[in-house]
């Protein structure tokens, strides 16, 4: 499988060249991938690569940025009418463009803003104007929050989401989320899943740094429908990683003396980075009646130094009938991946019934 960075491709600066050597008088496709594959192109990564592109982009295209926000309107037409680009990752240079050369020009930038993300979807080209503009962009994210069309909707919650993955800080979102909780109202009942399941990012975001709000908005929205309920166990998920004790009465995962776990085992102490832990769970609910019974497992993965990170992972959620009992056997991997060191030693493996930690044991991770 080829890295992400190659989808910056010949083929598709190809493409990128003939669309604007058809709508840009002058335009010079030859020199433009010439540019482009500049002493070091090779080495650049996704994201630099993006912002190259962005950079050679503009040296074809006018010096002031509402002449150059019409050319890349033009430009989402003829893409379209060759069926190039909608949606794709390596279209994010258009958003991109907005982002570094409109932050100047709030107007033409939001206007230009509301028909790109149509196209591609512009959530992280939105933080610095967020950032620079704060009140009448938060404004402007509140009326797209009303637009007709699914993906300015979508852009309205996932834009302003506190803690966007990947994307630029902005502290005011964080720090005070009334007016973001004014877009999720607005989109908790939409009909589109691509944006409820927005909104419900969006909810878990302010759960980690305002959890009573967060439970206070859940409880609000709980019962209003079936696809409302859902934007709120998704958006409660942080919450119930944590125990919380009020988020899990909301789903019935309340705690029960007769929600019993009769063994837990690991197969083995030891584990080699890239190899897998096993262990084996075996649950007995003793009531005479059915319990939900949400059962996770928490790794207290050990850090450089010496202490530990916990994280939680979902096995299953559940109806238990009387005196049903279960026996579930996991895998956990160790393998390297990029998101996560390992470091030898000891961790630690738990297991969470209806968020209660019940038993922990220890292994050890060997290079």
């Amino acid at each position: 499988m080829l890295p992400l960075k190659e989808l910056y491709s010949p083929a598709f600066y190809d493409q990128v060249g003939d669309v604007f050597s058809e709508i840009v008088p002058g335009f010079n496709k030859a020199v433009f991938i010439k540019k482009i594959y500049s002493s070091g192109f090779k080495k650049m990564e996704l994201k630099e690569r993006m912002r190259h592109t962005t950079s050679v982009l503009h040296e074809f295209l006018p010096a002031k940025f509402p002449a150059a926000a019409r050319i890349i309107k033009k430009a989402i037409v003829q893409f379209r009418k060759r069926g190039w680009g909608e949606g794709r990752l390596e279209y994010m240079f258009l958003p991109d463009y907005i982002e570094v050369y409109g932050i100047d020009d709030l107007d033409a930038a939001t206007d230009v803003i509301e028909y790109t993300t149509q196209f591609v979807s512009c959530e992280f080209a939105v933080r610095p104007f967020l950032l620079k503009y704060e009140k009448p962009m938060i404004a402007q994210m509140q009326r797209w929050a009303k637009h007709e069309n699914h993906k300015v909707r979508r852009l309205a919650s996932e834009g302003m989401r506190p803690r966007l993955p990947w994307g630029m800080a902005v502290p005011a979102l964080k720090k005070q989320p009334a007016e973001v909780l004014i877009v999720l109202e607005q989109l908790k009942t939409d009909p589109s899943e691509w944006v409820r399941k927005s909104v419900a990012n969006c909810l878990n975001d302010i759960a980690k740094d305002h959890p009573v709000l967060a439970v206070s908005t859940a409880k609000r929205w709980m019962g209003i429908s079936r696809e409302t309920d859902a934007i709120v166990k998704h958006g409660c998920r942080t919450l119930l990683k944590q125990g919380h004790v009020e988020v899990l009465g909301l789903f019935s995962l309340a705690h029960s003396p007769n929600i019993k776990l009769l063994s837990y085992n690991l197969s083995t102490t030891k584990v080699r980075i890239g190899e897998n832990l096993q262990f084996t769970v075996s649950i007995h609910n003793k009531d005479d009646r059915a319990l939900t019974v949400r059962l996770e497992y928490g790794i207290y993965y050990l850090r450089k130094n010496g202490t530990h990170s916990k994280k939680v992972f979902k096995i299953s959620e559940r109806q238990f009938m009387a005196g049903e009992k279960a026996t579930i056997t996991r895998k956990q991997s160790f393998k390297i991946i990029t998101t996560r060191k390992y470091y030898p030693g000891k961790h630690k493996v738990s297991i969470i019934i209806n968020g209660r930690e019940q038993k922990t044991e220890f292994f050890e991770v060997l290079s």
